[in-house]
């Protein structure tokens, strides 16, 4: 088994927004903030290749929305998700499967383009089953008000219609012998996590769980998640797991560090170490 950054380029948030109820004299010493108060954050994918299975975990914000809608984000970098698949030696056609942790436009918009100037839409991978659960399909598909500028319909409902879309089922075992999955609801319902062993050691994919360094102490809670004390006993399960097991924690949105690992102190389990992916 090989895994590949997928680097889709870069985008920008609202620092407060991102640290919930976290004061930005603490939060900025991280992640600091531009003059308007947004921080920058990386949409960093995962391609796992496994003899005639390459996986692609999430895949990026994508281009459909107009001009205005990404006005908001201040898109900007040099990678893409083509370009990185064609780094690693792929193209969209090699790809097998979209396993995508949730529905959230930045994490699954990449996954379907427009196929012409009339406005019809098409799977950005042809070949690909696209994975999600049935529990946060529903969820997605029947927005709440918080979350429903995050849902778009353009980026899932063709997933569906083209007869591409699997549903991974909570109660069973991963149907990916490739990786198990851990799911969590603070941030959106049924999000998955998945965890993979690689080169003796496992590489659990963090999503929205816990998006980059500066998230790792337990009150550090992003705005966005719909249920934050849910939040903050899921990350306190998964670091103390990721503490004890030494898990190689590898994150979609932290803009500097690609992977880390955590330790327990004396203040509750805090970080160890940064790398790259290509250094495990």
């Amino acid at each position: 088994m090989q895994l590949h950054v997928i680097d889709t380029g870069f985008f920008k948030l609202d620092g407060g927004a991102m640290f919930g109820v976290v004061p930005k004299t603490l939060w900025q010493r991280t992640n600091p903030a531009d003059e308007n108060n947004l921080c920058t954050w990386a949409m960093r994918c995962m391609l796992i290749e496994d003899g005639d299975r390459l996986i692609l975990i999430d895949n990026g914000i994508g281009d459909k929305q107009d001009a205005k809608f990404f006005s908001h984000y201040y898109l900007h970098g040099d990678a893409n998700l083509t370009s990185s698949l064609h780094n690693a030696g792929f193209t969209h056609e090699d790809v097998t499967d979209v396993f995508m942790t949730h529905l959230h436009f930045d994490h699954c918009g990449g996954g379907v383009r427009y196929k012409n100037t009339d406005g019809a839409l098409e799977l950005v991978f042809p070949n690909a089953n696209y994975w999600s659960n049935a529990d946060h399909w529903d969820w997605a598909t029947k927005p709440n008000p918080r979350e429903q500028a995050s849902f778009l319909k353009e980026n899932i409902l063709p997933m569906q219609e083209s007869g591409h879309l699997k549903f991974v089922d909570p109660k069973q075992p991963s149907p990916f012998p490739q990786f198990e999955i851990f799911y969590a609801d603070g941030h959106t319902d049924k999000m998955m996590i998945p965890i993979i062993p690689y080169k003796g050691k496992k590489v659990a994919f963090m999503a929205d769980l816990l998006p980059s360094t500066g998230h790792i102490p337990l009150p550090y809670v992003m705005g966005y998640d719909t249920r934050p004390l849910l939040t903050m006993e899921e990350k306190a399960r998964f670091l103390e797991m990721a503490a004890a097991e030494e898990l190689i924690l590898y994150f979609e949105h932290d803009a500097v560090h690609e992977c880390c690992t955590v330790q327990q102190t004396d203040r509750g389990v805090r970080l160890k170490d940064t790398f790259s992916l290509k250094e495990i």
